[in-house]
């Protein structure tokens, strides 16, 4: 951390639902007992009717407003109120620190690339820009249920099943699970399993999705101020706090364990021909049991210009585009691309396909990694079909192609807010890799 950053320090504290959502209560409640430290909160259950309960606290004082939403989504909250917020709060020399207790519906990676990029306009006394002027995000924290965070992320169950989400919103409670704690710098793991091997089992688990991310381990009701303090402090200096990847960052971040370890292990995938759509779309089965998470670039070969990003968590799986290869890209975009992926992609240059490739990450904790291998070896074009690709692409194009076509859900206003849209990343996967 820079010692002349003179921003205000936010620290962002996420947690799904149930005990995990009171454990971030308690977590901000814990910080606020430091003097010239903020906490809000947006109760967004009643976000539906176009209502928004926001409350702000400073020692033992609280204010409460009713915030009345034109548009009723996550997005204009954001933009509307929580970001113009923050920028007063932080021009006041009596606000030390700011805590955002977010409700389950924020997602913090949504929170923080806002903070950052969108322009926050008509302040009083202040340059329109974005809200990343004025503060610095200095953690994220994710609260979880040891009992059962395990089992919802690894599960099927869709937001709106669990009555976290409206009816149209097609996450799953796994997206979100592993979302959060995929996104944080130190973990708030609440109460215990009872049973010490699966305790050291959802360690494994951490250890390889956070590689880093402290973990502190509290009672059932949530943390005191001593020991979440003292894990603001344990968080590691080049954590990334807030930092949003794009597609082409290397999937495997920090150093996690790469042996197995009680059943949990991380593979990798990597193959220099594509897939065919079809066959893929019959594999992807082997991602939905026993695997955690996957994620990382495809190469289609319906689609040769275009990266895909896959991206999955227990039942529930994103696809969709991730921008042109480089191979595809004119000589001025190329020009503009990162100078690292360019330096990588250079090792590794095909004379006939540039960069395109598949690489994955895929976290199992109850799955052969064999089995997904071969699954996903099937799925490659064999030898005649890439000849074909070679030499007539065109043809190739005209090939069923379930992944076809990207899904998009904007705001309503159709503004721009630099916010990810659920949905964006493309289609949301039953198990059987059905559309839902």
């Amino acid at each position: 951390m820079i010692e002349s950053d003179r921003r205000t320090p936010v620290v962002v504290i996420a947690g799904s639902s149930g005990r995990a959502t009171a454990g971030v209560d308690r977590a901000a409640d814990a910080l606020r007992t430091t003097p010239g430290t903020v906490t809000i909160r947006h109760d967004l259950s009643g976000l539906r009717e176009g209502i928004v309960h926001r409350t702000v606290r400073t020692g033992e004082h609280e204010t409460s407003a009713v915030l009345e939403l034109a548009h009723g989504c996550v997005s204009c909250t954001l933009r509307m109120d929580l970001l113009p917020l923050l920028c007063t709060l932080a021009a006041r020399d009596s606000v030390y620190r700011i805590v955002l207790a977010l409700d389950p519906a924020f997602e913090a990676e949504a929170v923080c690339q806002a903070i950052e990029n969108v322009v926050v306009t008509g302040i009083v006394g202040r340059v329109d820009g974005p809200a990343g002027r004025d503060v610095r995000l200095e953690a994220v924290v994710t609260c979880l249920e040891a009992e059962r965070w395990l089992a919802d992320a690894t599960g099927e169950e869709t937001l709106a099943e669990r009555g976290l989400a409206t009816a149209d919103d097609e996450r799953t409670v796994a997206q979100l699970a592993v979302g959060q704690v995929d996104f944080a710098d130190a973990v708030v793991a609440l109460g215990d399993s009872g049973d010490p091997l699966e305790r050291m089992r959802l360690g494994a688990v951490l250890a390889r999705l956070v590689p880093g991310a402290p973990v502190a381990w509290v009672a059932p009701d949530g943390p005191g101020s001593e020991e979440i303090e003292t894990l603001l402090t344990r968080i590691p200096v080049d954590s990334r706090r807030g930092r949003v990847f794009d597609a082409h960052a290397p999937l495997l971040r920090g150093q996690p364990p790469l042996g197995a370890d009680h059943a949990v292990a991380l593979m990798e995938f990597a193959a220099s021909r594509p897939f065919h759509p079809v066959r893929l779309h019959e594999a992807l089965d082997v991602l939905f049991d026993g695997v955690v998470t996957a994620r990382g670039r495809i190469w289609l070969a319906t689609q040769p210009d275009e990266v895909v990003w896959l991206e999955s968590a227990g039942g529930g799986l994103r696809v969709g585009g991730a921008g042109p290869w480089l191979a595809a890209m004119s000589p001025a975009e190329l020009e503009s691309a990162d100078p690292t992926r360019r330096a990588m992609a250079a090792l590794r240059w095909d004379d006939r396909f540039g960069d395109r490739d598949t690489s994955l990450v895929i976290l199992v904790h109850d799955a052969d990694p064999a089995e997904i291998r071969q699954a996903l070896y099937w799925a490659l074009v064999e030898d005649d079909e890439l000849r074909l690709l070679e030499r007539a692409p065109e043809l190739v194009a005209q090939w069923e192609d379930p992944f076809g076509e990207w899904h998009t859900d904007p705001c309503e206003t159709g503004e721009s807010t630099g916010l990810p849209v659920e949905g964006s990343a493309g289609q949301s996967k039953s198990p059987k890799g059905e559309s839902t």
